[in-house]
């Protein structure tokens, strides 16, 4: 099995390895476009996202910068809105539903390296998917560690580190993450 076979399914794999390193370059460059492209043409910064992302809704808007490690593996719903300075480390899937806002400096992980000291010097790590529901808002400075599943009608307070999965219509914030309050169910 190769190494970008052992990263698709989820299997630990050498992060070093060349077909991997490729598919980080190629994000890093479409990025690196992106993030070069004037706030006053958002046509062109809508055109290259959605270049960048495997899968969108009709309406995105994402603020420079931005950066990822595959871009592909990132899907988004619609009416998503991200702000200044967004990182996805989507080396497994980043799933989002429709009607996400996501303040500035957040951070979504995928990828994690192992405990184990020697499984490290050996350039080792794993991916684990992110998934996000619908009608969620993630505040400014939060980051969502790997394997995280948040569910729908959920705020994320500016500053929380979410390392467990989030029920639907609750606040959670703090390092790490607890649920602060019950939200109301949405009412269509």
């Amino acid at each position: 099995m190769t190494e970008l076979e052992k990263l698709d399914a989820g299997e630990p794999y050498y992060f070093l390895d060349d077909q991997v390193a490729a598919r980080k370059a190629r994000a890093a460059k479409l990025c690196q476009e992106f993030n070069s492209i004037p706030a006053t043409e958002p046509e062109k910064q809508t055109a290259k996202i959605k270049q960048i992302f495997g899968k969108t809704g009709q309406r995105v808007s994402v603020q420079a910068t931005f950066n990822c490690d595959n871009g592909q593996n990132i899907s988004v719903g619609e009416d998503f809105l991200s702000n200044y300075n967004l990182t996805i480390l989507d080396i497994a899937p980043v799933t989002i539903g429709s009607h996400v806002m996501i303040g500035p400096n957040v951070d979504i992980y995928t990828v994690n390296h192992p405990v184990d000291a020697v499984a490290r010097r050996k350039y080792m790590a794993q991916g684990f998917p992110v998934t996000i529901g619908d009608d969620v808002w993630i505040g400014g400075k939060a980051s969502i560690m790997p394997g995280v599943t948040i569910g729908s009608n959920v705020v994320i307070a500016g500053g929380a580190v979410v390392t467990a999965d989030v029920p639907d219509n609750v606040m959670v914030g703090g390092v790490p993450a607890q649920i602060i309050k019950k939200l109301p169910p949405i009412q269509d």
